[in-house]
């Protein structure tokens, strides 16, 4: 048994709250769907829905965060079994990272095989434009530069090895499935591809930070995903990411506009549709190894 106040949540508890799942429904979810600021209409998409408040979920953490609904949506999608988080947890409500990066311990031992992660996200990309929807190819881990990262602490080869590999953390074939199911729906106008830099917040980044960002290669910034990246690669599974542009990063001391939350939920309203269009064109054709009854 492994310390909680290292590793976060020993494999026993995991495998707690994930048998406690699975008691309450027959469904057994092959992807799992992470919806952020603004996304969760994704998890309406699902049919013959199972839901659980998070607070009823035993060691589940609590969404603080508006535009979060805090539920956890079993269902079909297209006759696909999935698993979907309508809200996730970030550090700047005060989590420790390993209880961020709970649910994708879950996810992998309720059998899911592929994570798909979205997030609203600051474009830093000058040719990026509020609206655009960028699949992530790389993160930058800024809190990671800090030592704040989910693996560190005592490691569980049950969930995977000590030293994870991170160069391939964003599945290529997957990014290529998204292009194409995106060319096919007629999105290509607005779809892009780019590096995903993650910071604490609450407060949105400065100029100077923005600026220093977008040198370091990074063409969008936000306060989520990458831990839970990290998490799912580490326990084996797949993983796609993609990023709504709500708004455009401040570069200009002389410009007047200013981030706010509001525009990222009323961007994330307005694209809503058509992610959940691309979402689900993907996932009816994600190929999986194993074929559950």
């Amino acid at each position: 048994m492994f310390p909680k106040a290292a590793a976060g949540y020993s494999y026993e508890d995991c495998r707690a709250t994930a048998d406690w799942l699975l008691a309450q429904t027959s469904l057994r979810p092959l992807v799992g769907i992470v919806c952020g600021s603004g996304l969760g209409g994704l998890a309406e998409a699902l049919k013959d829905q199972v839901v659980f408040n998070y607070k009823d979920i035993p060691n589940f953490p609590h969404s603080t965060v508006n535009g979060h609904a805090g539920r956890l949506v079993f269902g079909t999608l297209k006759g696909k079994p999935c698993i979907c988080m309508q809200g996730r947890f970030h550090l700047y409500e005060g989590y420790p990272v390993q209880k961020i990066t709970l649910p994708m311990r879950i996810f992998k031992l309720l059998g899911v095989e592929t994570v798909i992660l979205t997030n609203a996200a600051g474009g830093l990309n000058q040719d990026y434009k509020v609206g655009d929807i960028m699949i992530i190819k790389d993160h930058i881990n800024m809190p990671g530069f800090a030592g704040n990262n989910p693996l560190a602490g005592p490691n569980d080869e049950r969930f995977g090895v000590r030293f994870p590999c991170m160069s391939d953390a964003y599945d290529r074939e997957l990014q290529q499935l998204a292009q194409d199911v995106g060319a096919e729906l007629g999105y290509s106008d607005f779809m892009r591809e780019g590096v995903y830099c993650v910071l604490g917040g609450p407060s949105f980044e400065t100029i100077a930070e923005c600026r220093m960002l977008h040198k370091l290669g990074a063409d969008a910034v936000g306060m989520s995903t990458v831990h839970e990246v990290i998490v799912a690669r580490h326990c084996g599974m797949r993983v796609f990411a993609m990023s709504l542009i709500t708004n455009q990063a401040v570069m200009d001391y002389d410009s007047e506009e200013k981030a706010n939350h509001e525009e990222v939920l009323q961007t994330g309203e307005q694209r809503s549709k058509q992610l959940e269009r691309l979402v689900s064109a993907m996932v009816t054709r994600i190929e999986h190894n194993t074929n559950y009854a």
